[in-house]
């Protein structure tokens, strides 16, 4: 028997659906075209996470650092008060590979530990490069914010009229706007083409060698070495992707954001709601991630938020109470929730399949 594709049919589902009338409707309705590219966004971000603590077992506390080097990296690049300018896809790409070299460098020396050895390794590097941020004021801008960063330019056969057709442009003939900014979607299958594509990409990987080889070294180092892996390279391997996937979604926020946010932003706090939400999900597994991304995300961001403003178009907190604030309590939400989830559901909401074998 063939298993139903999932994956396959939610992402093909989330292409369509902004097409649907009645799904643009609600889109739009509950302000959704701004928080929908930032939980795709925050899902490529989990993916990235789940590279080297779900596959190969490598605790990590500073995934969020990479995640602001990327956007640093794509604010230099391109915005007008730097000398580069660079286009959208160059600039993307050099966001990703710069995390990734970044990674190799900050793994180079941290191979031979383990455990919370190398989180508190990883969690200093997070905060170093919080200071950094900071402290470089003249490239970073320091404890300010570096923008406008301008939206990427359309193809020009996405805009240029079909003169045989109508004299319309392939995005008017679709309902689209011809600018970024004027049109929720055209960000919203930008996020949720390089989510589809990094899901791609992981799901390869962890079918071929490298990806066995990284879970023979999540279960057991010790034994995966005496057969031969080396365990170095592995390691090495792992947080190069995951850096260089972390540095493709801060490229993205940048762009989706137009500026880089205060680098504050990436700090401890950061990295560890994408390593609840991966946990929450389930270590390991694809699916799971995404499903914790958008328990902890789309709490935060539609869930939370939609609740205050129902207590207040209801006038149950006429004096502005933070107690009664809905998205005050997340923290307290999401702490409950991990410690059920240990309790009754310790692989995750969608574990492993391995897992489930066991």
């Amino acid at each position: 028997m063939h298993k139903i594709p999932w994956g396959l049919l939610i992402f093909a589902a989330l292409a369509i659906g902004p097409f649907v009338p009645e799904v643009q409707e609600f889109i739009l309705k509950n302000n959704l075209g701004s928080t929908l590219p930032s939980l795709f966004i925050g899902a490529i971000l989990g993916l990235a996470l789940n590279v080297v603590l779900g596959n190969a077992g490598q605790l990590h506390l500073g995934i969020a650092a990479f995640y602001g080097i990327g956007a640093f990296t794509m604010a230099i690049l391109q915005i007008a008060i730097y000398p580069f300018q660079w286009d959208f896809w160059p600039a993307l790409l050099t966001s990703a590979l710069v995390s990734a070299f970044i990674g190799i460098v900050l793994s180079s020396p941290t191979l031979r530990l383990r455990g919370d050895y190398l989180a508190l390794v990883t969690l200093g590097f997070g905060v170093i490069t919080i200071t950094l941020l900071r402290k470089f004021d003249e490239i970073t801008g320091g404890k300010q914010t570096l923008n406008p960063i301008l939206p990427p330019k359309l193809p020009e056969f996405l805009t240029s009229p079909y003169t045989w057709w109508d004299n319309k442009s392939l995005l008017d003939m679709l309902g689209l706007s011809s600018e970024w900014s004027k049109d929720y979607r055209l960000y919203y299958f930008l996020t949720l083409g390089f989510l589809a594509a990094v899901y791609w990409l992981l799901r390869n990987i962890e079918r071929a060698r490298l990806g066995r080889a990284w879970l023979a070294l999540r279960e057991d180092e010790l034994a995966a070495t005496c057969m031969g892996i080396n365990a170095a390279r592995l390691k090495l391997a792992a947080f190069a992707l995951s850096a260089g996937i972390a540095g493709l979604a801060g490229g993205l926020y940048a762009v989706k954001t137009g500026t880089t946010n205060e680098p504050t932003y990436f700090d401890f706090s950061l990295s560890v709601t994408v390593l609840c939400a991966v946990i929450l999900g389930g270590l390991g597994s694809r699916n799971g991630v995404l499903l914790g991304i958008l328990f902890i995300n789309g709490f935060e961001l539609i869930l939370a938020p939609y609740i205050d403003s129902f207590l207040q178009r209801g006038n149950y907190n006429p004096e502005g109470k933070n107690y009664l604030k809905f998205s005050n309590w997340k923290l307290m939400i999401f702490g409950l929730s991990l410690i059920l989830m240990m309790r009754f559901r310790p692989y995750g909401i969608i574990p492993e399949r391995r897992a489930t074998r066991q």
